[in-house]
């Protein structure tokens, strides 16, 4: 542990319930580890998801330069300069934002699943990565939970979608997302960059998130060569982070 100079995270499922803010044990451990190792976010969510979700709800004080933030699966960068600064942003022209809506769409069609009720916009268009939310943005979780917990659902649109779209990058995320971006543009693109920005390796880092698993858009991370550690939810994220302020205070 002694090697290791950055802790990322994703957010939905791992720091946060989708959707939802951090709670106040998670707020108190996260400025904790901030005070002693370097931290980085990255999720598919959009830059106000995670000013309402993490950062108001972290402490604002110098601790907040030790924190990186990569919205839309790394497609965006994030730094504390005495305020946010955007460091860079790989957003898609609008004919490619077009084919992979239309496309998006298409898949849909074919796949046949019936949503009965959505909340909110169903495809959203991130600049950097347009979002597929099978219940809308602003679906309770309790029903997000339910629609597709095992990614059968979202596997079926992703291999449809790959067919149509097999020069962008399709990835699952959150609860009942599925997440376009540039072709190798994804969370190891993120992570590289931050090793790039930051100055730190592949393997100094550890990298925590809930959708590690093959197709998930956690895993191209574990891909890129990062020590990787799967959870299941924000509570076994806690005693990760728990560990690691053990290991790192000891060494």
């Amino acid at each position: 542990m002694s090697t290791k100079k950055l802790i990322i995270f994703d957010l939905d499922g791992t720091l946060a319930e989708s959707k939802s803010p951090l709670d106040t044990e998670m707020s108190v451990l996260l400025h904790n580890l901030l005070g002693i190792v370097k931290v980085a976010v990255i999720s598919g969510g959009n830059w106000p998801q995670f000013e309402k979700q993490l950062l108001c709800d972290l402490p604002h004080d110098e601790r907040l330069v030790n924190l990186s933030i990569l919205p839309t699966c790394g497609t965006k960068f994030f730094q504390y300069k005495g305020d946010w600064k955007k460091i860079y942003s790989e957003d898609f022209t609008a004919d490619e934002k077009e084919k992979i809506i239309s496309s998006l769409k298409k898949a849909l069609a074919e796949v046949g699943f019936k949503v009965e009720k959505t909340w909110g916009q169903t495809i959203e268009d991130r600049g950097s990565q347009i979002t597929y939310s099978a219940l809308g943005q602003q679906a309770p979780l309790e029903e997000k939970s339910k629609w597709d917990p095992d990614f059968v659902k979202r596997k079926k649109i992703k291999a449809i979608l790959d067919t149509f779209i097999p020069e962008f990058s399709v990835r699952l995320g959150g609860a009942t997302s599925i997440d376009v971006t540039k072709p190798g543009i994804d969370k190891a693109y993120g992570v590289r960059k931050l090793g790039d920005i930051l100055g730190i390796s592949l393997k100094e880092m550890i990298f925590i998130g809930d959708a590690l698993c093959p197709g998930g858009n956690d895993y191209p991370a574990e891909e890129a060569g990062v020590v990787s550690i799967p959870v299941r939810n924000p509570d076994e994220t806690k005693r990760v982070i728990e560990t690691i302020i053990a290991c790192l205070d000891n060494n």
